[in-house]
């Protein structure tokens, strides 16, 4: 183990130490709520950038495996964690998260105080930090992490984006070069979908699969023509890390399709989605993460719990201007967490249905995608 200080922008200072080795990580420190499914969480590309901390105080008992993963690789910046438990037990398990996080080069460290971090996380919002095991002066962390970029007005959709389309097949990406035309599908006996990539899932991948969906996965800055050309059935808005507003390639693509094809959006999907049709964004003071946070429906007025990773929201009375019917809200703060066009075949949600980790509640929301395609 070795001795490790994390210092905030508001200069609140964390002891703790690094189970990883020598290391340095900066970025926005953010809280995950879930109890489980760390993997996931590491390997979520909305995490991209961030520093994530987990309230849940003891991780790694049940080690990694390579079929949870989300992505190709580890996203986050550093792993924060109260007790990190070495001895890993599971049946799936391959490896352990020390070793996994060493591989990737990623910082994780334990014996910190979690709990007290979220509280201030929750009272001054999330901010700024820089985690290190070389550099222990905090007046020297302080002076550094001013100087770093806050998430505000950063395109991060353009990092994480996959740099050429493909093929969703038998579990995973099909790398072979495309031509994005329609040609690109090879059978159309089924739901046929464009992906627009600013982050996605894994798991969401094989949830449209799993319900009988083509997949073509694309660049978050593919144009509306082709689009257009690939002649799908329905175009899906992934989830993705940071601020929509920077995003505007992708919104003005959106702008350009949105009486062409049914769209399904989620996450950054929902946002970049709620400002093509005229709607606003604003950053949440600390964001929804974790596979907890409770939802109402109000078509149908029950509760769903769902899983969440997002620092930004659309405001409620922007949508009333657009042609937009709020559909979801968040039962912890009352932020929107859904709506669908009065008009036109579109829909999105904050969250994200797929729950990967996290419960299935929010699973029908594909069957209604699919119907709107078939309709």
């Amino acid at each position: 183990m070795k001795k490790a200080l994390m210092v905030l922008e508001d200069g609140q200072i964390f002891k703790c130490q690094s189970f990883t080795g020598p290391g340095e990580a900066i970025g926005e420190v953010v809280f995950n709520t879930g109890m489980s499914g760390y993997q996931e969480v590491l390997t979520d590309p909305s995490y991209r950038g961030q520093l994530v901390t987990m309230t849940y105080p003891l991780i790694g008992n049940y080690g990694v495996n390579p079929e949870d993963i989300e992505s190709d690789h580890i996203q986050v910046s550093a792993f924060l964690v109260k007790e990190y438990q070495p001895f890993h037990s599971n049946y799936r398990c391959e490896q352990s998260l020390a070793d996994y996080l060493k591989n990737a080069g990623i910082l994780g460290v334990d014996n910190f105080d979690t709990r007290a971090l979220t509280r201030h996380i929750r009272t001054q919002g999330a901010m700024r930090a820089l985690i290190s095991t070389e550099d222990l002066n905090p007046e020297s962390l302080l002076e550094r992490v001013k100087k770093h970029p806050t998430m505000n007005g950063q395109d991060l959709a353009k990092v994480v984006s996959t740099e050429s389309p493909y093929r969703w097949k038998n579990g995973q990406p099909d790398m072979r070069p495309l031509t994005l035309d329609s040609s690109v599908w090879e059978d159309r006996s089924q739901p046929c979908v464009v992906v627009l990539d600013f982050g996605i899932k894994y798991n969401i991948l094989r949830s449209l699969a799993n319900h009988g969906c083509h997949i073509v996965v694309v660049p978050a800055s593919t144009t509306a023509s082709d689009l257009q050309n690939m002649a799908p059935d329905g175009i899906f808005l992934s989830n993705g890390p940071g601020d929509p507003a920077p995003v505007k390639y992708a919104i003005q693509t959106i702008k350009d399709v949105l009486d062409y094809r049914p769209i399904f959006g989620i996450c950054l999907g929902h946002q970049l989605l709620s400002l093509a049709l005229g709607a606003e964004t604003y950053k949440l003071k600390f964001g929804h993460r974790g596979i907890n946070q409770p939802v109402r429906n109000y078509a149908t007025n029950r509760i769903e719990i769902t899983s969440q990773n997002h620092g930004f929201a659309v405001t409620q009375e922007s949508l009333q201007d657009c042609n937009l019917e709020m559909t979801h809200i968040n039962l912890n703060d009352n932020t929107v967490e859904g709506f669908r066009h009065r008009k036109l075949p579109l829909f999105a949600v904050q969250y994200h249905p797929e729950a990967s980790p996290g419960p299935h509640d929010s699973r029908y929301l594909f069957n209604q995608f699919i119907n709107l395609m078939n309709g």
